[in-house]
C-alpha cells in the first residue's frame, strides 16, 4: 500500500520521520476507521476540506504553469479536473445530504489551520520550482490514498464513513495517488538526474515535503474541533 506510489515519494516519506505516522495514523483518521468520530465533527472537516480542495486544485493548475514538458502538463490538468470534478463532488454530496450547499461551503468562514496549509503550498509554488510545489502537493495526495487503502479493507456497507473511504481506498484515487507518483519520479530525474537524493536541493525537497506533512497534521488536529455550518433554513 504505502510503496505504490513512486521511488520518490517512499524515499521523501521515509526522510519526514515520525511526522508521517502522526498524519496518516492521526486521532480523526483512527475515528474515521473505527466509525466512532462524531459526525458533527467530520461535517466541520468536509467544509474546510472543501475550501482546501479549491485552493489545492489552484496550485496544480500553478503547477501547469511550472512544467517543462507537455507531458508534464497533462498529468497536473489531469489532477486539476480530479479534484474539481471528482474529490469536491464528494464533498458537496456529502454535505447537501446535510443541508449544506455548494454555495454555503464556498463562502465558509476559512480556518487558521487552513490557511496556513494552502498559502504555504502556493508560497511553494509561487517562489520555488516545479519540484518545490511537488514535493508540497505530495503528502496530500499520497498521504490519503495511503490512507484510504488502509482502511477500505475493513469497512462494512453499514459503516458511517464507507462513502469516504471507498472514495480514497478505491481504483480511481489510487490510480490519481500513481500517476503523481510517476509525475514526480520523472520530474525528479528530469532535473536531479537519477539519484536526487545526493544533490544538494534534496534537503531542500525534504523541508517542503515534512513542513506539509506538519501542516496535515494540523488539518486533523483542527478537524476533531472544528464546528459544522448551520443547515440552511427554509425560505422566507
Amino acid at each position: 500500500m504505502s510503496g505504490d506510489y513512486g521511488v520518490t515519494f517512499s524515499a521523501l516519506r521515509d526522510a519526514a520521520g515520525a511526522v508521517w505516522r502522526d498524519y496518516t495514523r492521526h486521532a480523526f483518521v483512527e475515528g474515521l476507521r473505527t466509525g466512532t468520530l462524531p459526525r458533527a465533527a467530520f461535517l466541520g472537516y468536509l467544509v474546510q476540506d472543501y475550501i482546501f480542495l479549491i485552493h489545492f486544485s489552484r496550485a496544480w493548475a500553478l503547477a501547469v504553469t511550472k512544467a517543462e514538458t507537455v507531458e508534464e502538463m497533462r498529468a497536473c490538468a489531469a489532477t486539476v479536473n480530479a479534484l474539481v470534478n471528482g474529490e469536491i463532488a464528494l464533498h458537496v454530496r456529502i454535505c447537501a445530504e446535510a443541508g449544506l450547499s455548494e454555495a454555503a461551503l464556498f463562502a465558509a468562514e476559512e480556518h487558521p489551520a487552513n490557511l496556513a496549509y494552502t498559502r504555504y503550498v502556493m508560497d511553494a509554488g509561487h517562489s520555488g520550482d516545479f519540484l518545490d510545489l511537488l514535493a508540497a502537493l505530495a503528502p496530500c495526495v499520497m498521504g490519503y490514498g495511503e490512507i484510504g487503502a488502509r482502511l477500505l479493507p475493513d469497512v462494512t456497507p453499514d459503516h458511517p464513513y464507507a462513502d469516504w473511504i471507498a472514495t480514497y481506498g478505491g481504483a480511481d484515487y489510487q490510480g490519481v495517488c500513481r500517476e503523481a507518483g510517476a509525475l514526480l519520479d520523472a520530474a525528479m530525474t528530469r532535473r536531479l538526474g537519477p539519484d536526487p537524493q545526493s544533490t544538494p536541493g534534496w534537503a531542500r525537497l525534504v523541508h517542503r515535503f515534512t513542513t506539509a506533512t506538519r501542516l496535515e497534521v494540523g488539518f486533523w488536529d483542527m478537524g476533531l474541533g472544528v464546528r459544522p455550518l448551520a443547515p440552511a433554513g427554509p425560505a422566507a
